[in-house]
């Protein structure tokens, strides 16, 4: 179960081409999927040759092959974690029972609101990222962005892969629905507001990686623990990429400070125009980056008095 297979159309380890259906639906799907990368993806960089890493197996021996690849021809795929024999549920009103392998229905509607809403948010970021290849700091930069916007793309088609099997007609037309929003446009923009929010530099960039990304995480790490076995599958091998995504945001600040702080004694001032005048981004302009990002990324907790809570509680 943890190697790839990449001889399919749509790499994959769930042994897709033995549920035809559900393959010619994913087959349908991926050329839209290919247009939005077009569209949506990072400008101006579809045909050059970027160093990414890709999955060859889930086990944590084989996950990461690296070369040279143009971004459009990426092997995305559905890559879940190997089953765990005997799982049992861990919590709630069915503690004790085996994780389901199939949705019960009185909670069809709860978990597919779950499932694309975090499918909405993969390629939600890579929309608000997509000019940022024009002015990155570094080529270590660059890379960095674009490894993060493939994997992205890849958890968008690990829910998609959930929408479309499980889910029916419903799950695909969700998939299409995926597709069609776009960060921060008026009539039919993202689920969530902090995916609409603009991305415009790097300093907003590393921010977001290192607050909103860091509830992504928490997002991931709790779906790990679904009652649902093929949603915890699938959020534990996307966990394996968060932390890098995360480490983006904390290194990228961690230079942009340190570099502020070394012109601060250089110069002796924490005169904002002398600081700028050198070259460096002053103390104040980051703590407001600092608070807009903590602040939208709070808000995707939801509210303290929410009946969605209350439900799942």
């Amino acid at each position: 179960m943890s190697s790839i297979n990449y001889s399919d159309k749509i790499p994959n380890n769930v042994n897709l081409s033995e549920d035809r259906t559900l393959q010619r639906a994913l087959e349908q799907w991926q050329p839209n999927y290919l247009e939005w990368w077009n569209d949506m993806g990072p400008d101006g960089s579809q045909n050059s040759e970027v160093y990414l890493r890709t999955a060859v197996s889930v086990d944590p021996q084989g996950w990461a092959q690296f070369g040279h690849v143009k971004m459009p021809d990426y092997r995305w795929g559905i890559f879940l974690n190997p089953g765990e024999q005997d799982r049992k549920i861990h919590f709630g009103d069915h503690k004790g029972e085996a994780a389901w392998q199939d949705i019960p229905g009185e909670y069809r509607a709860n978990l597919r609101r779950i499932i694309v809403t975090q499918g909405d948010t993969e390629p939600a970021s890579v929309e608000q990222q997509r000019h940022l290849g024009q002015t990155a700091p570094s080529l270590y930069d660059l890379r960095n962005l674009y490894q993060v916007n493939v994997e992205e793309g890849r958890h968008l088609w690990a829910m998609v892969y959930l929408l479309h099997k499980y889910f029916g007609r419903d799950g695909r037309e969700e998939g299409e629905a995926l597709l069609q929003r776009r960060s921060g446009q008026a009539d039919n923009p993202r689920i969530l507001q902090a995916f609409n929010e603009a991305t415009p530099d790097w300093l907003s960039l590393f921010m977001f990686t290192y607050f909103t990304d860091r509830d992504g995480k928490f997002q991931l790490c709790a779906l790990a623990e679904s009652s649902f076995d093929p949603l915890a599958r699938t959020t534990k091998f996307m966990l394996t990429e968060e932390a890098h995504h995360m480490f983006v945001g904390e290194s990228g600040i961690s230079r942009i400070i340190a570099r502020t702080c070394a012109a601060m004694n250089e110069l002796k001032t924490d005169d904002t125009v002398r600081l700028r005048a050198a070259g460096v981004i002053d103390l104040p302009t980051l703590q407001r980056y600092l608070n807009f990002h903590f602040s939208v990324t709070i808000d995707l907790f939801g509210a303290d008095e929410s009946s969605n809570a209350a439900i799942f509680y």
